[in-house]
């Protein structure tokens, strides 16, 4: 008998199946295009303008001094207490000494009890290797003649000593520690700082860098203007005053002191010391840490310049502010530190003329500038 099955038709080739593939297939290149666009066109971050990028630079050069200030009090308090440690080793090899000294006396006392005597309970005290115990037997020290009873005082006294320098120096070595750990984070904060603007600086184009310049140069001059219309104010009040004290001798008055005159003050010659050294410095590089003699930070600048004026100045700009008299900025005088900004992270020595010398930032050189470069936290009179 003939077979009447229908023949079997491939569900892959069927006319259907043909259209319901192409469907899939043009649903999933869609999809596929759609998922590519729309990784395209996800928004990026747009490009920093030129403005933004000097203010976040020099917002890094500000947060590195007050982190270069923070190593330098971590550095200051790690020297002195090194000092205190090596000085605390020294005293106690002394004390050591002395004790030994001590010892070898009372072992020769003992020993010469032994061979008149035999080991009596003084000749025991003599070689015991802690005598305290003997010691406080009344007994015992009625059977010791003077100056054996002086020799085992001082040995005693010696070891006490040594007790509490031993406590003493441990003390100062655990603060040691702590303060290289906090030295160390401070290098590392600055050093991260530096980086991140070099690396912002790095990716200007030589375009960029020339606007950045330009925008560099318009803010030095706008402090520059307010320094000379300042240094104009200055003028005027100083004739004013001489013309109100009518015209007398080296410009004095009754309400305070000018930079006039042939007063021999030692200040004033204490001040023009510190200014030599200063304008000495100019042209040297800026390096955070620095005290000189071939660069200096901002605060190691003030410092070394008031030392060449035998005045000696704290080493950061937090200790430094408060040093001196404090002063109004239309009545700073030549050899005035100036202070900047609320966290007092930079200090300039004032020139006259609204400018002063300072050790700007890195990758700049201690130069002359307008004090209105920065807004002014304070000023103070050294000496």
């Amino acid at each position: 008998m003939a077979s009447h099955r229908k023949p079997r038709t491939s569900v892959l080739t069927s006319p259907g199946s043909r259209r319901a593939a192409a469907g899939f297939t043009t649903a999933a290149l869609a999809s596929v295009t759609l998922l590519s666009q729309s990784a395209d066109a996800a928004p990026r971050a747009p490009k920093p303008t030129i403005e933004e990028v000097k203010q976040k630079v020099d917002g890094l050069y500000r947060q590195a001094e007050v982190a270069t200030q923070k190593y330098n009090a971590a550095k200051e308090r790690a020297d002195h207490q090194r000092d205190t440690v090596d000085g605390l080793l020294n005293a106690a090899a002394k004390r050591a000494e002395k004790m030994n000294e001590s010892r070898r006396e009372l072992g020769m006392f003992a020993s010469a009890q032994y061979r008149t005597g035999g080991m009596n309970p003084t000749a025991q005290l003599m070689l015991a290797k802690d005598p305290q115990q003997f010691v406080d037997r009344n007994h015992l020290m009625d059977r010791l003649t003077g100056r054996q009873k002086q020799v085992v005082t001082d040995y005693q006294e010696q070891q006490a000593a040594a007790t509490r320098q031993r406590a003493e120096a441990t003390r100062s070595l655990e603060q040691l520690q702590t303060s290289q750990a906090s030295l160390k984070e401070s290098k590392r904060a600055v050093q991260d700082k530096l980086a991140e603007a070099r690396q912002l600086l790095s990716r200007l184009t030589a375009q960029e860098k020339a606007r950045l310049a330009e925008l560099e140069r318009q803010k030095e001059a706008a402090a520059k203007r307010k320094a000379e219309e300042e240094a104009r104010r200055q003028q005027e009040r100083e004739r004013q005053r001489q013309q109100d004290g009518g015209g007398s001798t080296g410009g004095q008055t009754g309400g305070g002191s000018t930079d006039g005159g042939s007063t021999g003050d030692s200040s004033t010659t204490k001040a023009e010391k510190a200014l030599a050294f200063a304008r000495a410095q100019i042209g040297k590089p800026y390096v955070w840490g620095a005290t000189g003699p071939t660069s200096y930070d901002c605060s190691g600048l003030t410092q070394a310049a008031w030392k060449a004026a035998r005045v000696d100045l704290p080493r950061t700009t937090w200790d430094q502010v408060k040093v001196g008299q404090r002063v109004a900025t239309s009545d700073l005088k030549p050899g005035d530190l100036v202070f900047f900004y609320d966290d007092i992270s930079h200090v300039g020595m004032y020139i006259g003329g609204g400018k002063m010398i300072h050790a700007p930032h890195p990758g700049a050189n201690v130069r002359e500038e307008s004090i209105y470069y920065m807004p002014i936290y304070g000023s103070v009179r050294p000496a």
